[in-house]
């Protein structure tokens, strides 16, 4: 089935792409392989590519797009490409510079939807994570609804044609959504899911709201110290997801993708190897039975894989732990993007 048609319409009225390509990758991986997965991603049928400021790639996923665009693959407007707004950029007066800086690096005249990235904010500057001469976080105090209505006026000016959420709680959800004068309800809420960490209650609220939960780490995550606790199970690696796997001729990833898209939620689907990109394509190629549904929805055992630094004593703080990995690379820059949610 073209991916292409498969979408979601969100509470705006625009189309939303239920698979989506994710563009992160370590400060390791040379800049030019998202140039070239994403362009490769392109080409084979995705339509919906998730970015962000914090990636520090948005030039090469930029020039990605307009490549695609030039040599007649794709239209501006088959591509729908999600942005979003780092903990640095949290006051009001600095949301829309930071939109702007984006769609510089990317080259765009408008991105299809904005997110703030995680509640919670850093002291603005140029460090991705800021820290004091302890080698502390230094964070901020704005109220995301104050940075809310800074992404209204953005949508309004044309730069973004959506606005959502990333790592919000129902509780932070509901301070937006419940804000005197709310102009445009969160579109979405993207946050930490896959079948070991099923977000079942967030995922209620979010359709009771008519908000759409966008899954990141939907494979469970990179096994990478630093970033998640190694302790934990691989999820790829689940006899269960093995054997319905098995039975639909499909791998353990294609599965757990495709149980994402039978709950509802989008999902994102995060690889540079082109044999894996082309292979998540799958997931429209097939159905899981209610049978297998109900198997993983068994796997379920609230467990998160991303470990967390910074903000556990701040009021926004998501209530099962801060939300960030603490994983610097050798400039001393922060380079894990992926954020917790909670329910």
């Amino acid at each position: 089935m073209d991916p292409k048609s498969q979408c979601l319409e969100l509470n705006d009225g625009h189309l939303f792409p239920v698979l989506g390509f994710g563009t992160y990758a370590p400060e390791e991986v040379p800049k030019s392989e998202a140039l070239e997965a994403t362009k490769y991603a392109i080409e084979v049928g995705f339509r919906h590519i998730d970015g962000a400021y914090l990636y520090q790639n948005e030039e090469q996923v930029g020039q990605a797009i307009r490549s695609k665009i030039a040599d007649g693959t794709v239209k501006r407007e088959d591509i729908f490409y999600t942005s979003k707004l780092w903990a640095t950029f949290l006051r009001p007066e600095l949301v829309r510079p930071a939109l702007e800086k984006s769609l510089k690096n990317l080259q765009l005249d408008y991105v299809d939807l904005y997110i703030i990235h995680f509640p919670v904010a850093l002291k603005p500057g140029d460090e991705l994570l800021p820290r004091d001469e302890n080698g502390k976080i230094i964070m901020d105090t704005v109220d995301f609804c104050h940075t809310w209505e800074a992404l209204e006026k953005c949508k309004d000016a044309g730069l973004t044609k959506s606005i959502g959420v990333s790592n919000f709680n129902h509780q932070q959800l509901e301070k937006i959504l419940n804000k005197p004068g709310l102009k445009y309800k969160p579109v979405c809420n993207q946050v930490e899911c896959h079948p070991y960490f099923n977000q079942s209650k967030l995922l209620d609220f979010c359709k009771s709201n008519d908000i759409v939960l966008v899954a990141y780490a939907a494979l469970g995550s990179q096994r990478l110290k630093g970033w998640v606790n190694l302790n934990l199970p691989v999820l790829l690696e689940d006899p269960v997801l093995h054997a319905i796997a098995k039975k639909h001729e499909q791998t353990s990833a294609v599965i757990a993708l495709r149980y994402q898209l039978q709950c509802g939620v989008v999902v994102l689907a995060k690889s540079y190897n082109k044999k894996r990109i082309k292979e998540n394509l799958q997931v429209f190629d097939f159905e899981l039975t209610p049978e297998d549904m109900k198997a993983i929805d068994g796997l379920n055992r609230n467990m998160r894989y991303y470990l967390a630094p910074y903000g556990a004593d701040h009021p926004e703080t998501i209530h099962h732990g801060s939300p960030i990995s603490e994983c610097v690379d050798s400039r001393g820059v922060q380079r894990i993007p992926v954020l917790d949610g909670g329910d």
